[in-house]
């Protein structure tokens, strides 16, 4: 992590991979995301990628998030520094205490957590999700996932065994069973898309009650 002084001398953190990996993420957002409308972003990080979708996706609002204070003060350096009308302040929102502070969003977008987080948080994620997502409103994945009818390539097995050394909750998670969990809240797989680094778009999308 690098970081930048922002206007007010708070310092926003930056990450390398996010610069490698937001181009290839906007292009599946463009694709799947509203036209317009809320999108909470959960686990905003340095809150590089917020000011990025923002300012590409102009017609929506942003809502970025964290858990993290000092996460929450980089999201805000960056807004500081690039104002943008349709990006939002950041709030602080774990997954795993409920009620959300935000519920009124229209698409969730989700980068790099499931892998950092107990299994408890992915199965919040779904259960918010399947309860407060619009009929088909889309919850966007993206990072690491396992698959069962394929190894780890080496580079993901080595970075999995590290994040379960550092904390035996974490771990990357396999598709199959966050599918699962998805569905048990109708949300439905609609699409995978590879990308850089060993890495997946997956698109889940809320289904009707009668679908």
């Amino acid at each position: 992590m690098h970081s930048m002084d922002s206007l007010h001398g708070q310092r926003g953190l930056s990450s390398p991979a996010t610069a490698r990996n937001r181009e290839p993420i906007l292009a599946v957002l463009r694709d799947v995301l509203p036209a317009r409308g809320k999108v909470l972003e959960i686990a905003s990080g340095s809150g590089e990628h917020a000011l990025h979708f923002a300012r590409h996706l102009s017609s929506l609002q942003w809502q970025p998030s964290d858990p993290s204070e000092q996460a929450l003060g980089s999201i805000a350096a960056w807004r500081d520094a690039d104002p943008l009308v349709n990006l939002l302040e950041p709030i602080r929102l774990d997954v795993t205490e409920r009620p959300w502070p935000c519920r009124d969003f229209d698409a969730l977008v989700c980068i790099n957590m499931l892998h950092i987080s107990p299994w408890q948080a992915t199965q919040a994620l779904m259960d918010e999700a399947g309860a407060h997502l619009p009929v088909n409103g889309v919850l966007y994945l993206y990072g690491p996932f396992q698959r069962h009818d394929r190894p780890l390539v080496p580079s993901n097995a080595a970075f999995d065994a590290d994040l379960r050394r550092r904390d035996p909750q974490w771990g990357i998670r396999h598709l199959e069973e966050v599918q699962a969990q998805g569905e048990m809240h109708g949300l439905v797989l609609e699409r995978i898309v590879e990308m850089p680094a060993n890495n997946l778009s997956v698109v889940l999308r809320r289904q009707g009650e009668d679908a």
